[in-house]
């Protein structure tokens, strides 16, 4: 009876082993995906990390944040955070007085067509399509890195199912082993049976 019993989990535990492996496998392709897509798109943008007099344009914490990628091609989602964060937003808040697109975009649309066409009117409507199109590459960024991570995950996760199945594999072998051992234990003994003296 009990060997049965370890069979029937040792066989459930098989099972485990080829779904962990599965999964592994598939986390191991989403990994390589999309750190490959957020490789190949970021590469295409043709983006060079910030470096010397760039550097001395931003507040001194945004250089300090981007000092590590200086002067390399952004290609990964950790520099395309920095380069949204520190270099692009430290460029947005100088220029906008740190009001965001938003509020700038409705000091635009609240302005009369007389306005509108003035000078002031027409340098805050420039603004406001710089605001515009930094949050629009910030976004895009930002997405970049989201997918990166995303991609890290799944390649932690892949790991931790390989050496999961890995550690199953190694008890479903000692539960077969047992269960042997107990199958053996349960058979009848054949035999000479000791005759009491």
């Amino acid at each position: 009876m009990r060997s049965a019993f370890d069979k029937l989990i040792s066989w459930t535990g098989l099972a485990l082993v080829a779904l962990l492996l599965a999964a592994g496998g598939l986390l191991t392709w989403a990994n390589q995906f999309v750190g490959d897509q957020v490789h190949d798109q970021l590469v295409m943008q043709d983006i060079t990390m910030p470096e010397g007099d760039a550097l001395k344009s931003v507040p001194e914490a945004d250089a300090a944040a981007l000092k590590q990628y200086a002067g390399s091609k952004l290609d990964t989602g950790p520099e395309a955070k920095a380069f949204a964060d520190h270099y692009i937003l430290a460029h947005m808040n100088a220029a906008g007085d740190g009001r965001t697109y938003e509020e700038v975009s409705g000091e635009f649309i609240a302005l009369s067509d007389e306005q509108k066409a003035s000078e002031e009117g027409q340098a805050l409507a420039g603004l406001r399509q710089t605001l515009f199109m930094g949050n629009t590459l910030r976004g895009l960024l930002l997405y970049g890195y989201a997918f990166a991570t995303i991609g890290t995950i799944a390649g932690i996760a892949a790991i931790v199912s390989f050496v999961g199945a890995g550690v199953l594999l190694v008890l479903v072998a000692l539960g077969f082993r047992h269960a042997r051992r107990e199958g053996h234990l349960d058979q009848p003994q054949t035999g000479r049976v000791p005759q009491p003296v």
